[in-house]
């Protein structure tokens, strides 16, 4: 049976990161050949991930864990995704250089996989969403999943052929767009075992999305964009309209008037665009941290 070309680029790749340990070149392997049953193991929408969902529940019973010392890793620092508006994620997909920029310890707050290296940003890739694959009833469209850059559009298109297709810039700017309307969340996904980078910009809904559900049960795998959603309340009329938008369920109204909850908000900009007033803006909150400004990154490349 033959190696695709891929997969020898990703073991390439791989094998150019100094001190990087097998177990996660296999673990990065394993996720990107098998995406769609690790997703659906690790949602617990499986036999093996119930199972495994049991068995963990149990083990905190008997071991209850314990809070996380400063500076040790944990899941979150290992798979994670960093909130970006529409703009940004559309920056991201328009890039027509390489890119190489390690440690974006200001704009991704995490110990590990903080870095945004994208080659062959012309290589882009619409993937069914592995977390809308797993559940009985998604959100549909499937096909909303960017993968971005080499070696993982390559890697994607050769092992997933019946459920990935290879997309043009245009074609990548029409679904981000659409997907905003849906009032689904952009996240620019980063992970350990995926050569410990940047590698795709994901569409998300709480409702399907298995970062979304763990953040929201303590889990911390999720940035803010580095902006909170304010509203001029001169401008607001109280009409709901944006409300059951917000996948972040940092919206509620009160007295006549959308009231924030800002400590929910992670600035996805989803309620700016859905409110026909224009009553709702992002603004930078600097004790949310630093978003992801593409034209500092370019700067720095």
């Amino acid at each position: 049976m033959p190696i695709f070309s891929s997969t020898k680029k990703f073991w390439t790749e791989a094998n150019r990161i100094k001190g990087y340990p097998l177990s996660e070149k296999l673990h990065g392997y394993f996720y990107l050949r098998f995406p769609f049953f690790y997703i659906a193991t690790a949602t617990g929408s499986n036999r093996l991930g119930k199972f495994g969902a049991r068995l963990i529940t149990l083990v905190n019973k008997i071991f209850p864990p314990k809070s996380a010392k400063p500076g040790q890793i944990t899941f979150a620092d290992t798979y994670h995704g960093k909130v970006v508006p529409l703009q940004t994620a559309k920056e991201l997909i328009s890039v027509k250089q390489n890119i190489k920029v390690d440690d974006l310890e200001k704009v991704i707050p995490y110990q590990l996989a903080r870095s945004l290296i994208i080659d062959h940003p012309e290589s882009l890739v619409a993937l069914d969403c592995p977390c809308r694959v797993a559940r009985e009833n998604p959100c549909l469209p499937l096909d909303v999943c960017l993968i971005v850059g080499e070696p993982f559009a390559s890697f994607t298109l050769e092992h997933h052929p019946t459920q990935s297709r290879s997309i043009n810039h245009e074609e990548a700017i029409a679904i981000l767009e659409a997907e905003e309307a849906r009032g689904h969340v952009h996240h620019a996904f980063f992970k350990e075992a995926v050569l410990q980078r940047f590698y795709a910009i994901c569409n998300c809904c709480s409702c399907c999305c298995g970062a979304m559900q763990a953040h929201s049960s303590g889990t911390p795998m999720l940035a803010s964009s580095g902006y909170t959603a304010h509203v001029n309340k001169a401008l607001c009329i109280g009409c709901g309209t944006c409300e059951p938008f917000c996948q972040f369920d940092a919206i509620e109204i009160q007295n006549g008037l959308n009231q924030i909850n800002l400590k929910a908000c992670m600035g996805c900009g989803i309620c700016v665009s859905h409110c026909d007033q224009k009553a709702v803006e992002l603004i930078l909150t600097p004790s949310r941290g630093m978003p992801l400004e593409m034209g500092k990154v370019l700067s720095q490349a």
